[in-house]
């Protein structure tokens, strides 16, 4: 009777079912919640022999801790003893696994099921087995693709859902208690027309130029290099508030060519026209056209690098150029780098190191921050 009084105080949801004490039914609690439990012991009352029966939930949120629940079975004297060390497993199980331990209300599943219904089910790209992942699809003025992923806690609509979208730029969304995802989707329409300008700008440069990286740029990626002849590109990063305004540039290649390229590109830059689009303002103030892709393939301008043989090295493009006219052959920066550091004859002042070209001897410089793999 003084067992049965000890675990009536710690499991008062834990009941005999039956005059010999060898069946317990009931509930444990932890972290406010009660879990369905049965323990059946054998005659003897041995409890390293009990059997455990649980409802699937409390299997799945102990699933990790199995080996431990066995180990206590087997250690601890008495029941009372066992079931205060299974609270205790549990309470470090609920805590591990937090998406567990807060129920969620059935006014969640209703309040969105009436709010998808109200934003249409034609505007909704994807949602979870569970209801808490949703992706919403939109098109701008435009009829680009876009989407909005949203992830809801059991607190909606008094909390707002986390939201993710492909954007150059930080997207925050205003909420109020009574707010809904029609909200959320007129705001997301909002400000995809505010970034219309920016993409049309990058369109244009997909588009019309040969673009060396990145090869699949995502909807939130502001800079391009593109190809301006062989071995020789510029990396432009545009502003997505002010896509028209003229970009940071930066020339690739050999310096005999891309020298010019800068000196025009700064002679020229008072004559950049905010009213023409950034690909034909490049054009008027470079003095050149960028190789189309109806007249060139993209392998034109894609040589590989002379050291190791490849493209692309770790998502590398080949980006530093002997500068040799006779030679031009390009390398990965980090093969380079790897390169001339092997070389007897060559040698380093701070980031800068000095050698030659492993093709035609020509003195090289590379300025790189980077460390010897």
């Amino acid at each position: 009777m003084a067992a049965r009084g000890a675990l009536l105080r710690q499991c008062p949801l834990l009941l005999p079912q039956n005059m010999e004490g060898t069946a317990y039914e009931g509930f444990v609690s932890a972290q406010g919640r009660d879990f369905h439990i049965r323990i059946l012991l054998p005659a003897a009352s041995q409890l390293k022999n009990a059997r455990i029966e649980c409802s699937w939930h409390l299997k799945k949120i102990l699933h990790g801790y199995r080996h431990i629940v066995k180990q206590r079975l087997h250690s601890c004297p008495d029941l009372v003893s066992f079931v205060v060390e299974l609270k205790t497993i549990l309470e470090i199980a609920l805590k591990n696994t937090p998406e567990l331990h807060v129920p969620w209300p059935p006014e969640y599943y209703s309040c969105l099921v009436k709010d998808l219904e109200t934003l249409g089910w034609n505007k909704v790209a994807y949602v979870d087995t569970a209801l808490t992942t949703i992706k919403l699809k939109a098109e701008d003025s435009r009829d680009r693709q876009h989407l909005i992923t949203l992830k809801l806690s059991a607190k909606y609509p008094t909390e707002p859902p986390d939201c993710t979208v492909d954007f150059p730029v930080q997207f925050a969304i205003s909420w109020m208690p009574q707010d809904s995802l029609v909200d959320i989707h007129k705001q997301f329409l909002v400000a995809l027309e505010s970034l219309k300008e920016f993409w049309d700008t990058m369109d244009e440069i997909d588009e019309k130029t040969w673009v060396l990286e990145p090869e699949n740029p995502a909807r939130c990626a502001t800079s391009r290099r593109i190809a301006i002849g062989n071995n020789v590109s510029v990396n432009i990063e545009v502003d997505p508030r002010h896509p028209k305004m003229l970009p940071e540039c930066y020339f690739l290649g050999a310096d005999h060519v891309v020298n010019p390229l800068r000196t025009k590109l700064n002679n020229n830059m008072h004559l950049w026209d905010p009213e023409i689009s950034l690909l034909q303002n490049l054009r008027d103030l470079l003095e050149i056209d960028f190789p189309s892709r109806a007249a060139l393939e993209k392998s034109d301008f894609t040589k590989d690098c002379g050291i190791c043989y490849a493209y692309r090295l770790n998502g590398a493009t080949p980006d530093q150029v002997c500068d040799e006219p006779r030679c031009g052959q390009p390398f990965h920066q980090a093969c380079l780098y790897e390169w001339l550091q092997g070389l007897p004859s060559s040698r380093q002042s701070f980031n800068v190191i000095f050698g030659e070209c492993p093709y035609c001897n020509k003195p090289l410089t590379l300025k790189s921050s980077m460390k010897k793999p």
